[in-house]
Protein backbone atom coordinates (compact mmCIF):
# COMPACT_ATOMS: atom_id res chain seq x y z
CA UNK A 1 0.00 0.00 0.00
CA UNK A 2 1.55 3.31 -1.05
CA UNK A 3 0.90 6.41 1.08
CA UNK A 4 -1.04 9.39 -0.24
CA UNK A 5 0.84 12.33 -1.70
CA UNK A 6 -0.56 15.73 -0.74
CA UNK A 7 0.42 18.56 -3.08
CA UNK A 8 0.86 21.94 -1.38
CA UNK A 9 1.83 25.26 -2.92
CA UNK A 10 3.97 25.32 -6.03
CA UNK A 11 7.53 24.33 -5.29
CA UNK A 12 6.71 22.76 -1.92
CA UNK A 13 7.56 19.03 -1.65
CA UNK A 14 4.50 16.77 -1.25
CA UNK A 15 3.65 15.38 2.16
CA UNK A 16 2.92 11.67 2.64
CA UNK A 17 0.43 10.18 5.10
CA UNK A 18 1.13 6.56 6.06
CA UNK A 19 -1.48 3.83 6.12
CA UNK A 20 -3.61 4.67 3.06
CA UNK A 21 -3.54 3.81 -0.63
CA UNK A 22 -1.73 6.35 -2.75
CA UNK A 23 -3.66 9.62 -3.03
CA UNK A 24 -2.48 12.78 -4.75
CA UNK A 25 -4.08 16.07 -3.68
CA UNK A 26 -3.53 19.09 -5.91
CA UNK A 27 -4.83 22.66 -6.20
CA UNK A 28 -8.08 22.83 -8.20
CA UNK A 29 -7.80 24.16 -11.76
CA UNK A 30 -9.86 24.52 -14.95
CA UNK A 31 -8.70 21.06 -16.02
CA UNK A 32 -10.62 19.46 -13.15
CA UNK A 33 -14.10 20.84 -13.89
CA UNK A 34 -15.47 17.90 -15.87
CA UNK A 35 -14.26 15.30 -13.39
CA UNK A 36 -15.64 17.33 -10.48
CA UNK A 37 -19.00 17.59 -12.22
CA UNK A 38 -19.13 13.84 -12.71
CA UNK A 39 -18.42 13.32 -9.00
CA UNK A 40 -21.14 15.79 -8.01
CA UNK A 41 -23.65 14.11 -10.34
CA UNK A 42 -22.97 10.73 -8.73
CA UNK A 43 -23.30 12.18 -5.23
CA UNK A 44 -26.57 13.86 -6.12
CA UNK A 45 -28.03 10.72 -7.69
CA UNK A 46 -27.37 8.84 -4.45
CA UNK A 47 -28.77 11.73 -2.38
CA UNK A 48 -32.01 11.73 -4.37
CA UNK A 49 -32.66 8.14 -3.38
CA UNK A 50 -33.01 9.41 0.19
CA UNK A 51 -34.71 12.70 -0.74
CA UNK A 52 -36.52 12.51 -4.10
CA UNK A 53 -37.77 16.11 -3.88
CA UNK A 54 -34.27 17.31 -4.79
CA UNK A 55 -33.97 18.51 -8.40
CA UNK A 56 -33.17 15.57 -10.72
CA UNK A 57 -31.13 17.64 -13.18
CA UNK A 58 -28.03 17.74 -10.95
CA UNK A 59 -27.67 13.97 -11.37
CA UNK A 60 -26.73 14.80 -14.97
CA UNK A 61 -22.96 15.25 -15.33
CA UNK A 62 -23.32 18.19 -17.72
CA UNK A 63 -25.62 20.14 -15.40
CA UNK A 64 -23.48 19.32 -12.36
CA UNK A 65 -20.35 20.47 -14.22
CA UNK A 66 -22.00 23.79 -15.04
CA UNK A 67 -22.81 24.24 -11.34
CA UNK A 68 -19.21 23.56 -10.32
CA UNK A 69 -17.98 25.89 -13.07
CA UNK A 70 -20.17 28.70 -11.71
CA UNK A 71 -18.50 28.34 -8.29
CA UNK A 72 -15.08 28.30 -9.88
CA UNK A 73 -15.82 31.42 -11.96
CA UNK A 74 -17.15 33.18 -8.85
CA UNK A 75 -13.70 33.02 -7.27
CA UNK A 76 -13.70 29.71 -5.42
CA UNK A 77 -10.47 27.94 -4.50
CA UNK A 78 -9.81 24.41 -3.37
CA UNK A 79 -8.29 21.06 -4.18
CA UNK A 80 -8.78 17.81 -6.09
CA UNK A 81 -7.78 14.29 -5.15
CA UNK A 82 -6.52 11.74 -7.66
CA UNK A 83 -5.81 8.04 -7.27
CA UNK A 84 -4.91 5.45 -9.89
CA UNK A 85 -5.18 8.05 -12.63
CA UNK A 86 -8.74 9.03 -11.68
CA UNK A 87 -10.19 12.05 -9.90
CA UNK A 88 -11.75 10.71 -6.71
CA UNK A 89 -12.72 13.93 -4.94
CA UNK A 90 -12.82 17.71 -5.07
CA UNK A 91 -13.42 20.55 -2.62
CA UNK A 92 -14.20 24.19 -3.44
CA UNK A 93 -14.91 27.09 -1.10
CA UNK A 94 -15.56 30.77 -1.63
CA UNK A 95 -16.08 33.74 0.69
CA UNK A 96 -19.41 35.41 1.37
CA UNK A 97 -20.09 38.87 2.81
CA UNK A 98 -17.58 39.62 5.58
CA UNK A 99 -19.91 42.03 7.36
CA UNK A 100 -22.34 39.17 7.96
CA UNK A 101 -20.10 36.11 8.29
CA UNK A 102 -16.74 37.49 9.37
CA UNK A 103 -13.51 36.46 7.58
CA UNK A 104 -15.09 33.38 6.08
CA UNK A 105 -15.06 30.69 3.42
CA UNK A 106 -18.06 28.53 2.44
CA UNK A 107 -18.20 25.10 0.87
CA UNK A 108 -21.68 25.40 -0.74
CA UNK A 109 -24.00 22.50 -1.68
CA UNK A 110 -22.11 21.92 -4.95
CA UNK A 111 -18.73 22.54 -3.36
CA UNK A 112 -17.54 19.02 -2.77
CA UNK A 113 -17.98 15.38 -3.69
CA UNK A 114 -15.80 12.35 -3.02
CA UNK A 115 -15.81 8.66 -3.86
CA UNK A 116 -14.64 7.84 -0.31
CA UNK A 117 -15.76 10.03 2.60
CA UNK A 118 -12.30 9.93 4.18
CA UNK A 119 -10.85 11.75 1.17
CA UNK A 120 -12.58 14.97 2.20
CA UNK A 121 -10.17 15.20 5.14
CA UNK A 122 -7.14 15.21 2.83
CA UNK A 123 -8.82 17.73 0.53
CA UNK A 124 -9.61 20.05 3.42
CA UNK A 125 -6.04 19.78 4.74
CA UNK A 126 -4.79 21.30 1.49
CA UNK A 127 -7.58 23.81 0.79
CA UNK A 128 -7.82 25.12 4.36
CA UNK A 129 -4.11 25.92 4.48
CA UNK A 130 -4.65 28.57 1.81
CA UNK A 131 -7.87 29.84 3.37
CA UNK A 132 -6.27 30.37 6.77
CA UNK A 133 -3.20 31.98 5.16
CA UNK A 134 -5.66 34.44 3.59
CA UNK A 135 -7.07 35.19 7.06
CA UNK A 136 -10.36 33.32 6.44
CA UNK A 137 -10.87 31.63 9.78
CA UNK A 138 -14.66 31.01 9.82
CA UNK A 139 -15.25 27.87 7.77
CA UNK A 140 -18.69 26.60 6.69
CA UNK A 141 -19.63 23.46 4.76
CA UNK A 142 -23.09 22.49 3.47
CA UNK A 143 -23.17 18.68 3.47
CA UNK A 144 -25.88 16.18 2.39
CA UNK A 145 -27.75 15.10 5.52
CA UNK A 146 -28.25 11.57 4.21
CA UNK A 147 -24.51 10.82 4.02
CA UNK A 148 -23.50 9.86 7.58
CA UNK A 149 -19.96 8.79 6.66
CA UNK A 150 -19.35 12.15 4.96
CA UNK A 151 -20.81 14.10 7.88
CA UNK A 152 -18.61 12.08 10.24
CA UNK A 153 -15.51 12.90 8.18
CA UNK A 154 -16.29 16.61 8.51
CA UNK A 155 -16.88 16.18 12.25
CA UNK A 156 -13.43 14.63 12.52
CA UNK A 157 -12.05 17.80 10.94
CA UNK A 158 -13.32 19.80 13.91
CA UNK A 159 -16.64 20.89 12.38
CA UNK A 160 -19.92 20.87 14.26
CA UNK A 161 -23.54 21.03 13.14
CA UNK A 162 -24.89 24.59 13.05
CA UNK A 163 -27.89 24.69 10.71
CA UNK A 164 -30.40 22.28 9.18
CA UNK A 165 -31.84 22.75 5.69
CA UNK A 166 -35.23 21.03 5.63
CA UNK A 167 -37.61 20.08 2.83
CA UNK A 168 -41.11 18.64 2.53
CA UNK A 169 -44.14 18.60 0.26
CA UNK A 170 -46.75 21.39 0.40
CA UNK A 171 -49.86 20.75 2.47
CA UNK A 172 -52.99 20.65 0.35
CA UNK A 173 -55.39 20.74 3.30
CA UNK A 174 -54.01 22.51 6.37
CA UNK A 175 -55.43 21.16 9.64
CA UNK A 176 -57.58 23.38 11.88
CA UNK A 177 -55.69 25.92 13.99
CA UNK A 178 -55.66 25.53 17.79
CA UNK A 179 -58.57 26.90 19.80
CA UNK A 180 -58.27 30.62 20.42
CA UNK A 181 -55.70 31.11 17.63
CA UNK A 182 -56.60 32.91 14.40
CA UNK A 183 -54.27 32.88 11.37
CA UNK A 184 -54.82 35.31 8.50
CA UNK A 185 -52.96 37.04 5.69
CA UNK A 186 -50.93 40.08 6.66
CA UNK A 187 -51.83 43.47 5.22
CA UNK A 188 -49.81 46.70 4.91
CA UNK A 189 -51.83 48.10 7.83
CA UNK A 190 -50.35 45.34 10.05
CA UNK A 191 -46.75 46.61 9.77
CA UNK A 192 -46.69 48.32 13.18
CA UNK A 193 -48.13 45.24 14.93
CA UNK A 194 -45.62 42.95 13.19
CA UNK A 195 -42.51 45.08 13.75
CA UNK A 196 -41.79 43.79 17.30
CA UNK A 197 -41.58 40.24 15.91
CA UNK A 198 -38.43 41.19 13.99
CA UNK A 199 -36.75 41.63 17.36
CA UNK A 200 -38.10 38.40 18.87
CA UNK A 201 -36.12 35.96 16.71
CA UNK A 202 -32.62 37.49 17.09
CA UNK A 203 -33.27 38.08 20.80
CA UNK A 204 -34.19 34.42 21.23
CA UNK A 205 -31.18 33.20 19.24
CA UNK A 206 -28.80 35.38 21.23
CA UNK A 207 -29.69 33.31 24.30
CA UNK A 208 -28.45 29.88 25.36
CA UNK A 209 -27.93 27.44 23.73
CA UNK A 210 -27.76 29.24 20.35
CA UNK A 211 -25.57 32.23 21.34
CA UNK A 212 -25.93 33.91 17.93
CA UNK A 213 -24.16 37.25 17.60
CA UNK A 214 -26.42 38.56 14.84
CA UNK A 215 -27.44 42.14 15.68
CA UNK A 216 -30.97 42.92 16.87
CA UNK A 217 -32.60 45.60 14.67
CA UNK A 218 -34.20 48.70 16.10
CA UNK A 219 -37.98 48.91 16.11
CA UNK A 220 -37.78 51.62 13.45
CA UNK A 221 -35.67 49.37 11.21
CA UNK A 222 -38.09 46.50 11.77
CA UNK A 223 -41.07 48.68 10.88
CA UNK A 224 -39.41 49.80 7.65
CA UNK A 225 -38.63 46.18 6.76
CA UNK A 226 -42.24 45.06 7.33
CA UNK A 227 -43.64 47.93 5.28
CA UNK A 228 -41.47 46.78 2.36
CA UNK A 229 -42.24 43.08 2.87
CA UNK A 230 -46.02 43.54 3.07
CA UNK A 231 -46.00 45.56 -0.16
CA UNK A 232 -43.69 43.19 -2.06
CA UNK A 233 -45.63 40.62 -4.17
CA UNK A 234 -42.81 38.10 -3.84
CA UNK A 235 -43.58 37.62 -0.14
CA UNK A 236 -46.73 36.23 1.45
CA UNK A 237 -47.18 36.97 5.15
CA UNK A 238 -49.37 35.18 7.66
CA UNK A 239 -49.94 36.52 11.14
CA UNK A 240 -51.36 34.76 14.16
CA UNK A 241 -53.65 36.35 16.71
CA UNK A 242 -54.33 35.01 20.17
CA UNK A 243 -57.28 36.58 21.94
CA UNK A 244 -57.20 39.38 19.36
CA UNK A 245 -53.50 40.27 19.80
CA UNK A 246 -50.83 39.66 17.13
CA UNK A 247 -48.49 37.07 18.64
CA UNK A 248 -46.65 35.58 15.66
CA UNK A 249 -45.95 35.73 11.96
CA UNK A 250 -44.52 33.62 9.14
CA UNK A 251 -43.46 34.57 5.63
CA UNK A 252 -43.27 32.46 2.48
CA UNK A 253 -41.63 33.31 -0.83
CA UNK A 254 -40.09 31.60 -3.89
CA UNK A 255 -36.99 29.58 -2.98
CA UNK A 256 -35.06 31.64 -5.53
CA UNK A 257 -35.01 34.44 -2.93
CA UNK A 258 -32.62 32.33 -0.83
CA UNK A 259 -28.92 32.33 -1.75
CA UNK A 260 -28.28 29.47 0.69
CA UNK A 261 -30.94 27.11 -0.72
CA UNK A 262 -29.23 27.01 -4.11
CA UNK A 263 -27.91 24.56 -6.66
CA UNK A 264 -28.39 20.93 -5.60
CA UNK A 265 -30.01 22.11 -2.36
CA UNK A 266 -32.96 23.78 -4.15
CA UNK A 267 -35.78 21.52 -5.35
CA UNK A 268 -37.59 22.48 -8.53
CA UNK A 269 -40.72 24.64 -8.09
CA UNK A 270 -40.00 25.22 -4.40
CA UNK A 271 -41.22 27.84 -1.95
CA UNK A 272 -39.26 29.04 1.06
CA UNK A 273 -40.46 29.47 4.63
CA UNK A 274 -38.14 32.41 5.14
CA UNK A 275 -39.26 33.74 8.52
CA UNK A 276 -41.29 32.70 11.53
CA UNK A 277 -41.46 34.09 15.04
CA UNK A 278 -43.79 33.87 18.04
CA UNK A 279 -43.68 36.13 21.08
CA UNK A 280 -42.46 34.29 24.23
CA UNK A 281 -45.73 34.59 26.13
CA UNK A 282 -47.68 32.85 23.33
CA UNK A 283 -45.39 29.86 22.92
CA UNK A 284 -46.75 26.45 23.80
CA UNK A 285 -50.16 27.13 22.22
CA UNK A 286 -49.36 25.65 18.79
CA UNK A 287 -48.97 29.09 17.19
CA UNK A 288 -45.67 28.32 15.47
CA UNK A 289 -46.95 25.06 14.01
CA UNK A 290 -50.13 26.77 12.79
CA UNK A 291 -48.10 29.46 11.04
CA UNK A 292 -45.80 26.90 9.44
CA UNK A 293 -48.76 24.93 8.15
CA UNK A 294 -50.30 28.12 6.78
CA UNK A 295 -47.19 28.61 4.62
CA UNK A 296 -47.37 24.95 3.58
CA UNK A 297 -51.00 25.40 2.55
CA UNK A 298 -50.25 28.61 0.65
CA UNK A 299 -47.43 26.78 -1.15
CA UNK A 300 -49.86 24.15 -2.43
CA UNK A 301 -52.36 26.78 -3.57
CA UNK A 302 -49.62 28.75 -5.33
CA UNK A 303 -48.55 25.68 -7.29
CA UNK A 304 -45.26 24.88 -5.59
CA UNK A 305 -44.19 21.24 -5.46
CA UNK A 306 -41.78 21.51 -2.52
CA UNK A 307 -41.14 23.75 0.48
CA UNK A 308 -37.73 24.45 2.03
CA UNK A 309 -36.73 26.10 5.26
CA UNK A 310 -33.75 26.15 7.61
CA UNK A 311 -33.15 26.41 11.33
CA UNK A 312 -30.36 26.51 13.87
CA UNK A 313 -29.76 23.05 15.30
CA UNK A 314 -29.27 24.68 18.73
CA UNK A 315 -32.58 26.56 18.57
CA UNK A 316 -34.67 24.23 20.72
CA UNK A 317 -37.96 25.69 19.51
CA UNK A 318 -37.49 25.61 15.73
CA UNK A 319 -35.48 22.37 15.77
CA UNK A 320 -38.53 20.67 17.29
CA UNK A 321 -41.35 22.55 15.56
CA UNK A 322 -40.25 22.20 11.92
CA UNK A 323 -39.58 18.42 12.01
CA UNK A 324 -42.88 18.05 13.89
CA UNK A 325 -44.76 19.48 10.90
CA UNK A 326 -42.92 17.26 8.47
CA UNK A 327 -39.70 18.97 7.37
CA UNK A 328 -36.97 16.42 6.65
CA UNK A 329 -33.26 17.30 6.89
CA UNK A 330 -31.80 17.50 3.37
CA UNK A 331 -28.51 19.30 4.04
CA UNK A 332 -26.59 20.24 7.17
CA UNK A 333 -24.56 23.41 7.53
CA UNK A 334 -21.41 22.58 9.44
CA UNK A 335 -19.10 25.17 10.99
CA UNK A 336 -15.58 25.42 12.30
CA UNK A 337 -13.95 28.49 13.80
CA UNK A 338 -10.17 28.47 13.48
CA UNK A 339 -8.38 29.86 16.52
CA UNK A 340 -7.33 29.12 20.03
Amino acid sequence: MLPPVIGLAAGVPPVTVPGMSRLEVLPFSDAHLDAAGALLARRHAVHRRAEPLLAPRYADAGEATREVAELWKAGASGAVARSGGHTVGYLLGLPLAVDRWGPNVWVPPAGHAVDDAETVRDLYAVAAARWVDEGRTAHYAVVPAGAPALVDAWFRLGFGQQQVHGVREPLATPPPVPDGVAVRHGRPADAAALAPLDLVLPQHQAQSPVFSDRPVPTLAEALEDWVETLEDPRYTTFLAELDGAVVGAAVGCPAEESSLHAGPARPDAASYLIFAAVVPEARGHGVGSALGRAVLGWSATAGYRAVVTDWRATNLLSSRTWPKIGFRPAFLRLHRQIGR
